[in-house]
């Protein structure tokens, strides 16, 4: 074998050995279990916004004087409808913070909505409203288990990202670490509920 094709065959070799280990196939396979990740996410809380107007419209049946509250309800819904989540938004921190504010601002809602209630005897006893009320708890579940496995997902990812020699390539290839879930502010402070 001559000189020159030992080279090549060198620095194929080489190449080849260098490509492998940057990390660009394992930094694309975390970016997209980020992406299914926040998908479900996104999953549960269209399945709990299909809820509300529902929930909303039995209890209007009956609380007909609580206007104030099916209105916040019906706007925090209108508001988490409107902001829209894409793979970019996701990368960019404040978008995903507002949209994580009005996701916040709807639970909120909702609580008011069912904290309300308890006003009325006869529709914490309405059927419709028991099984909506019931979906509504296993769906806020099913939120909370979704963004567990999205933090976990994200904290993996980032975690890699930031990793040497991965972080050289994603660096090059423009991957940068993705924004996560954080408590809302007040979170730590135990709610009031008077009636």
């Amino acid at each position: 074998m001559s000189l020159i094709k030992r080279m090549v065959l060198t620095i194929l070799l080489t190449t080849t050995l260098l490509v492998s280990g940057c990390g660009y196939n394992s930094l694309q396979a975390k970016d997209e279990a980020v992406n299914a990740a926040w998908s479900e996410v996104e999953n549960q809380y269209q399945r709990r916004a299909d809820l509300v107007p529902n929930l909303v419209n039995v209890v209007k049946g009956y609380a007909t004087h609580e206007k104030d509250v099916l209105v916040q309800v019906t706007q925090a819904r209108a508001s988490v409808a409107s902001l829209k989540i894409d793979a970019q938004t996701l990368q960019d921190p404040v978008a995903f913070q507002k949209f994580q504010q009005a996701q916040a601002q709807l639970g909120s809602a909702l609580s008011r909505l069912i904290a309300v209630s308890e006003n009325y005897p006869d529709l914490k006893a309405n059927q419709q409203f028991l099984d909506l009320q019931a979906q509504l708890e296993g769906t806020e579940n099913r939120i909370a288990v979704a963004r567990k496995r999205y933090i976990s997902t994200v904290q993996d990812y980032n975690t890699y990202v930031r990793q040497f020699p991965q972080s050289l390539t994603a660096k090059v290839i423009g991957m940068k670490t993705r924004p996560n879930f954080s408590a809302e502010t007040g979170a730590d402070k135990v709610p009031t509920v008077s009636f």
